[in-house]
């Protein structure tokens, strides 16, 4: 079966896959179907995601997984560095006072293709090349295109036609500038071609072979800083998850370059208040006031690790959360960095019948990405290096062969050293205040994981500067305003991330699927 589903309870007889759109489910499911692993429909899955909803990841990104697997956790970083040649002074020759969004600037080494094969190779059991044909299929044979990744490619091709400016963003507008209706059938050739590339090299084309020939050459011709050496010197990392202790579970993300640690960060500043028997007011009070004191310590001290002030340990000491948490009062308050003492992303969640799991999540960052899409292949060029910043002073300031502050974040429910699932919300830097939120109504207030999903959300934006749904209940909202928080309803869902969640219990699996997409769960 392949659908969209308010069944909150599920036992499998080859697994389950949760993802925003429902062409990309199918094909984790197909490979569910045919012997493949929890790992195996992860990695089809997103594939299949790059032709499906290209609105929010492509072929030129970056991704990150945590999963259990042969009886551990593990986690896989698959972001890429900065150009070996890119740099402070080399941007401020050209002018640059600040990092562009858009161009060939901010393209750091697109990092996922790499994690798909590593995956695969490492603890996959279909050949990586059969993880392909399901997206080939549809880029070649199309498919009908999802309301919400429709709604999302009309609003890029407006946005687009007004930033895109130069012969360097034609690309783009060749291969997606002409947004389809909507229920429209969607056909990408170009991208067909280089998903069989990838099948026939097991990636490598990408790295060192004719897909990243013409890669090199376009940034050449364009001004840009990538070569070929930058793309065949990536490798993934095989990273250890970290984790903050919440009412008895274990809440793990990945360490950084990314924002999971600020997750972390909010669940250990919201361990010290009985949020189960507050009321609403008090409860989105506190998350808020968690959310913005975790945010200001994240940006402030998260980048490569390599270049980090603090460490993780420190950051996530309870002595050091119980000290910050007192900060937390009544008000709204104006987030300020602590000092700890040295003494448009699409997010999926897998299971098989062996109960390994997989949380995982890949993204172009800000819809498309950078703008650039290298002509005749329909590999969309991601932007995380807008990230870095130009501060000399801060950790994450921009040098060369160095990974940027990263938005995307899998997370991942143990207990007592057991699985209990994946979870994720993607959305930028939305997703560390997801996770908080609706772990917090998985785990507080009890709920399944679809009404974890489905509750009314917010998003901190700057200082007391909250945005919230406008589904947001009337009298929780007036009240927290008279608190000082600046808040702002808005309709626009996609502020709020898209969320998936499967958790393991002892009939079965409880699954959510997102409602402000086209949010399915697909399982037989």
């Amino acid at each position: 079966m392949n659908r969209k589903t308010n069944k909150t309870m599920i036992t499998p007889k080859y697994g389950i896959v949760a993802t925003s759109e429902p062409n990309a489910a199918q094909a984790g499911l197909s490979i569910l179907k045919t012997g493949g692993n929890a790992v195996d429909a992860a990695i089809a899955t997103a594939i299949a995601l790059t032709v499906t909803e290209p609105t929010s990841n492509g072929l030129g990104g970056d991704n990150f997984a945590i999963a259990w697997v042969n009886q551990q956790l593990i986690g896989m970083n698959a972001s890429g560095r900065s150009p070996e040649n890119l740099s402070v002074e080399a941007l401020q020759a050209l002018g640059h006072k600040e990092i562009p969004i858009y161009g060939v600037i901010p393209v750091t080494v697109p990092g996922q293709i790499k994690g798909w094969a590593a995956l695969s190779k490492k603890y996959g059991k279909l050949p990586f090349r059969d993880l392909f044909e399901p997206a080939i299929r549809l880029a070649e044979d199309g498919y009908q295109i999802a309301d919400t990744v429709q709604y999302h490619w009309d609003k890029a091709a407006q946005i687009y036609q007004e930033k895109l400016k130069g012969p360097q963003f034609q690309g783009w507008f060749d291969t997606f500038g002409k947004a389809p209706k909507k229920g429209a059938w969607v056909t990408l050739k170009d991208h067909a071609q280089t998903l069989k590339s990838l099948r026939d090299t097991e990636g490598e084309s990408f790295y060192s072979g004719a897909l990243a020939e013409k890669i090199a050459a376009f940034f050449k011709e364009h001004g840009g800083f990538l070569t070929k050496n930058d793309l065949s010197r990536h490798n993934i990392e095989w990273v250890k998850p970290i984790s903050a202790t919440y009412r008895g579970y274990d809440v793990c993300e990945l360490p950084p370059n990314t924002q999971g640690l600020i997750g972390l960060l909010s669940f250990n500043l919201l361990e010290h208040f009985k949020v189960d028997t507050m009321g609403p007011v008090d409860r989105m009070h506190t998350q808020m006031e968690a959310v913005k004191l975790a945010f200001a310590d994240g940006l402030k001290y998260i980048a490569d690790p390599k270049a980090m002030t603090v460490t993780i340990d420190e950051l996530l000491s309870k002595a050091y959360a119980q000290k910050r948490a007192k900060e937390i009062t009544n008000e709204a308050l104006v987030p300020h960095y602590g000092k700890p003492q040295a003494t448009g992303t699409v997010y999926l969640a897998t299971v098989d019948a062996e109960g390994q799991m997989v949380s995982f999540i890949q993204s172009n960052y800000m819809g498309f990405g950078s703008g650039i899409v290298i002509p005749n292949t329909g590999i969309a060029l991601h932007n995380r290096g807008h990230n870095f910043s130009l501060d000399p002073l801060s950790p994450n300031v921009l040098a060369p062969l160095k990974k940027p502050y990263h938005t995307i974040i899998p997370g991942f429910l143990m207990k007592d050293g057991a699985p209990i699932g994946p979870f994720g919300v993607m959305g930028g830097f939305m997703q560390p205040q997801g996770h908080l939120q609706v772990i917090s109504h998985l785990l507080d207030l009890k709920m399944n994981p679809q009404e974890a999903l489905d509750q009314p959300r917010f998003m901190w934006e700057k200082e007391k500067t909250i945005w919230v749904e406008d589904n947001f209940p009337d009298e929780v909202y007036q009240q927290l305003k008279q608190r000082g928080h600046d808040l702002k309803k808005t309709a626009d869902v996609a502020l709020f991330g898209r969320g998936q969640m499967i958790i393991k219990k002892e009939n079965g699996y409880a699954v959510g699927t997102e409602k402000r997409c086209d949010g399915t769960i697909a399982y037989e």
